[in-house]
């Protein structure tokens, strides 16, 4: 009796204990976890943990290891001599690293010594800025230097304005030693100015150590090619994206054998996002979306032979897999990720179908928290397809009570909502706030087939935003919903959807918020930065008359055209710094809904990009986003 009496009163005291709920000031407490990759002697996992610092406005991060079995975390002051350096070449002899150079003059200073202080910026063609950074004449370059000498080394791209790695986001992942270490494989779209913001063509070049030359790798392909990785066995892999100006395209693993190029993922209708190959070299592992997650698949390689390439799952459930560091004998070290859990380390093993989590950088702060639950909901859509929504329901959850629900519009506008963990557009922290969360795998999302993720292009305005208001409209016939307290947020495309909703809504909604958002399809076609995103989604310019596709986007699909309609309260966010979706469509949206007497708010980041970065800024955008919910829903 004392033992179920005191097993009783455990339970109690857990359940007392986590009836905190998640806020915006415990998520920016979090740590956040990265791996570095397996140790030398492959018996432990290196990585760093990231943690705000709200106070001082930047991250402080520590460096761990931890044994690939589990067991307690090792702070380490230098992570250097604990993983392999791929950047060295296989031989030891030559290092790789990049470093940009200046290779032409658009500063006035630099173009005229004799007025050093001038600021002026003086341009020939586009791509003049790029996300959040103006060209100043510079490009980032490969260097390859003898290991461990301080000199700068030799630029395998002289002259050349070029990028590699690729700007923004772009980095040692770009550039890769051959196995014989005689040639350099580096990543680089080689076009400039206009040519290069309208392409998204990206190819694989070959540098050879001995004759200083370059060769083009993949000059037959027209769209991305990206991240190079030689296997055990000395064959070329990367992804492959086929068309040109299609950033969004089906996303292949591509083999060199014996000077034939394989498509291994050719037949299986998905997208990979990131590969690790098998030590002995027969299989591949990848990622990628699927019905609402992201999964581990297999392919094997065959060769020449007459094997049939076969694509499996490896596991399932409602989480991510992430990031794939290597393997340990019959496991796979990866990160993980759900919506109510950042990321944390974790080993797979494949004979078991087991997993262990390794690190538990958060599991404190958790257990600390009554948590939301999230329910799959499968809708049928107005053309008659079956459409996966995301349900969050708050902690606590009362089923008789009524509670505000949004509806969230992901951006993109082709990718993934799966259990991903965002520090901002949270669906934990939504929830926590008592809403509940509609977040439905409209057309657009990878995971469901090429065929649903391609039917958003040309159509922003279209079948899309049926999705959404099915969606809605379908969660909102449970008793728990309160119909009269809906609101819709997003940013990016999602934040196009809100604005293009607040036109088409049919009083639906209460209150509406969007971040960096497309308001004016004819504006920010004139000033963005990459081009071809919307030459390809919207099917062109806005003044080719004869183009029956970019006319129904610019007139019919355009925010702008439909603001006599809106009649709700709405709440526009912008980055300064943010030149995808320049803050001129966050002005001309407020400053429309200000001039019709709409109520609103304006909420500029001058220092932030479409993304907002610095801890105090993401506590101010968290403490307007839901402040604003309190006043409107």
């Amino acid at each position: 009796m004392k033992k179920i009496f005191f097993i009783i009163l455990g339970t109690m005291s857990i359940n007392a204990t986590a009836q905190e709920v998640l806020t915006p000031e415990t998520l920016w407490k979090l740590g956040r976890v990265t791996s570095l990759g397996l140790s030398k002697d492959g018996k432990s996992v290196v990585y760093k943990v990231a943690t705000p610092s709200v106070a001082d406005n930047k991250s402080n991060t520590k460096f761990y290891t931890i044994p690939v079995t589990g067991g307690t975390p090792t702070e380490v002051a230098d992570t250097k001599e604990l993983v392999a350096d791929k950047n060295v070449s296989p031989d030891g002899l030559y290092i790789l690293s990049s470093q940009e150079v200046i290779t032409e003059n658009v500063l006035g200073k630099d173009i005229y010594s004799d007025l050093s202080k001038s600021d002026a910026q003086v341009y020939n063609g586009l791509d003049y800025r790029h996300w959040d950074t103006w060209n100043n004449g510079s490009h980032n370059h490969v260097f390859y230097a003898e290991n461990k000498a301080k000199a700068k080394g030799i630029d395998i791209m002289p002259n050349e304005p070029y990028d590699s790695p690729q700007k923004p986001f772009g980095g040692d992942e770009d550039y890769i030693w051959s196995p014989d270490s005689k040639s350099i494989i580096y990543v680089c779209k080689k076009k400039a100015g206009t040519e290069y913001a309208v392409s998204t063509n990206t190819d694989l070049y070959e540098y050879n150590l001995e004759t200083k030359t370059t060769k083009n790798l993949t000059e037959n392909n027209p769209g991305y090619d990206m991240n190079p990785v030689f296997s055990p066995t000395g064959n070329l892999t990367w992804l492959q994206m086929k068309r040109d100006g299609y950033e969004a395209d089906k996303n292949d693993l591509i083999v060199r054998f014996k000077g034939i190029d394989m498509n291994l993922t050719a037949n299986w209708d998905g997208s990979v996002d990131n590969f690790l190959w098998s030590a002995d070299g027969k299989k591949i592992y990848f990622t990628a979306a699927v019905d609402g997650a992201k999964h581990l698949f297999e392919v094997n390689f065959p060769g020449l032979t007459k094997i049939a390439v076969t694509v499996k799952q490896v596991t399932s459930g409602d989480f991510d897999v992430n990031d794939l560091v290597g393997f340990s004998g019959d496991n796979i070290i990866v990160t993980r990720t759900d919506m109510n859990h950042a990321a944390e380390i974790y080993s797979y093993n494949f004979k078991k179908k087991t997993w262990l989590q390794l690190t538990k950088t958060n599991d404190d702060a958790y257990a600390k928290l009554a948590l939301p639950k999230y329910e799959r909901r499968y809708v049928t859509t107005t053309d008659g397809k079956k459409m996966l929504v995301w349900v969050i329901l708050p902690p606590n959850f009362d089923q008789t009570k009524k509670y505000p629900t949004l509806l969230y519009c992901q951006g993109g506008p082709q990718s993934p909502l799966t259990q991903s963990y965002s520090f901002r557009w949270n669906f934990s922290l939504m929830a926590s706030q008592g809403y509940v969360i509609v977040a439905p795998n409209r057309r657009g999302m990878y995971g469901h087939g090429q065929a649903w993720n391609e039917q958003i292009s040309k159509d922003w305005g279209g079948q899309v935003m049926n999705d959404y208001l099915s969606a809605i409209d379908d969660v909102a016939n449970e008793s728990y919903v309160d119909r009269a307290r809906l609101g819709a947020v997003g940013a990016s495309y999602g934040g196009y959807s809100v604005f293009y909703l607040a036109g088409i809504h049919g009083n639906r909604f209460k209150t509406f918020i969007s971040h960096c958002g497309v308001f004016n399809l004819e504006s920010m076609y004139g000033t963005t930065e990459e081009v071809f995103f919307n030459n390809w989604d919207h099917g062109g310019a806005y003044w080719e008359k004869d183009n029956a596709d970019a006319q129904k986007a610019y007139t019919e699909f355009n925010p702008i055209k439909m603001v006599d309609q809106w009649n709700t309260p709405i709440l526009i966010i912008q980055g300064g710094k943010d030149y995808r979706v320049p803050i001129g469509q966050g002005q001309e949206a407020f400053q429309a809904a200000q001039l019709r007497g709409i109520k609103s708010r304006f909420m500029l980041f001058p220092e932030e990009n479409h993304w907002v970065l610095k801890p105090q800024n993401a506590l101010v955008w968290q403490r307007e986003f839901y402040k604003w919910l309190k006043e409107t829903l």
